[in-house]
């Protein structure tokens, strides 16, 4: 179990990130989840931050899912596709780590598709192939959003959903001394350490503006925007700032989020 503090201003961290305040090693990889998917799989499983704050969210954000054909983009370990898979959808997941994937499979079993695609690269998916695209905790690893949002939405049906997990832009505005200015599109380096070994992870902050900019930008409707609380079951509470979720939606006859001037 990660111990999460609320030093400062109630910024959530688990104690196995800590930024990198050193010149990083030239010989180890950045953003190498293959390196120690192992090890991050099983903070993951647990964690007050994953286990009982941001996947409890983004499985309410779904809803009913029965039936539904989704794509988890950036799966990781498959904590969420077999949380959405118990739920009755049908769900491709896809991630840029072979590692990852292989703990996956072995959570998911042999006949689950599962297949290494890289967000930064076209989606090998046809058009309008799912009903919900989800992306958890992965969109802050991409300094343009742009090109990934506009895949994401060409492989939804019209009125499919696009339903996305980020840091909260406020978390390393408030930890990080000095501040990095907030209205600019930056990005951060972290270790984060397990048995001892230390693994460099880069992230792109950007202001809120510009997350919703870049789902109009693409094409999808206004999103809607939520900060989810710790769930019920928590073996701890925790109030401080620690994600963001967002739902947007392809534009359709009848789409549900107020915006006529993008609505067909």
């Amino acid at each position: 179990m990660e111990h999460v503090t609320n030093e400062p201003a109630g910024v959530g961290r688990p104690d196995w990130v800590a930024p990198a305040t050193e010149p990083l090693d030239p010989s180890i990889p950045v953003n190498d989840y293959d390196s120690f998917a192992e090890e991050y799989s099983a903070e993951n499983e647990n964690s007050l931050l994953n286990a009982h704050i941001e996947r409890p969210a983004m499985t309410a954000l779904a809803g009913d899912v029965s039936g539904r054909r989704i794509l988890d983009a950036g799966c990781g370990s498959g904590a969420l596709t077999a949380a959405l898979r118990e739920r009755g959808a049908v769900v491709t997941g896809i991630d840029a780590s072979a590692g990852m994937l292989a703990v996956a499979r072995r959570r998911l079993g042999d006949d689950a598709d599962l297949r290494v695609v890289d967000l930064r690269d076209p989606l090998p998916f046809a058009d309008g192939t799912f009903d919900d695209v989800v992306a958890s905790l992965v969109l802050h690893y991409l300094k343009d959003w742009g090109p990934t949002l506009a895949e994401m939405r060409r492989v939804l049906k019209p009125g499919g959903r696009l339903l996305a997990s980020v840091n909260h832009p406020f978390v390393e505005w408030l930890a990080e001394d000095p501040r990095p200015s907030y209205r600019e599109t930056t990005s951060h380096t972290d270790l984060w350490t397990f048995n001892g070994k230390s693994f460099p992870l880069t992230f792109w902050r950007r202001p809120l503006s510009a997350m919703t900019d870049a789902f109009i930008d693409a094409g999808f409707c206004p999103p809607a925007i939520s900060e989810p609380k710790t769930a019920p079951d928590a073996p701890e509470s925790f109030s401080g700032i620690s994600f963001m979720c967002f739902v947007a939606q392809v534009p359709s006859s009848g789409c549900s989020y107020g915006c006529q001037a993008t609505c067909s």
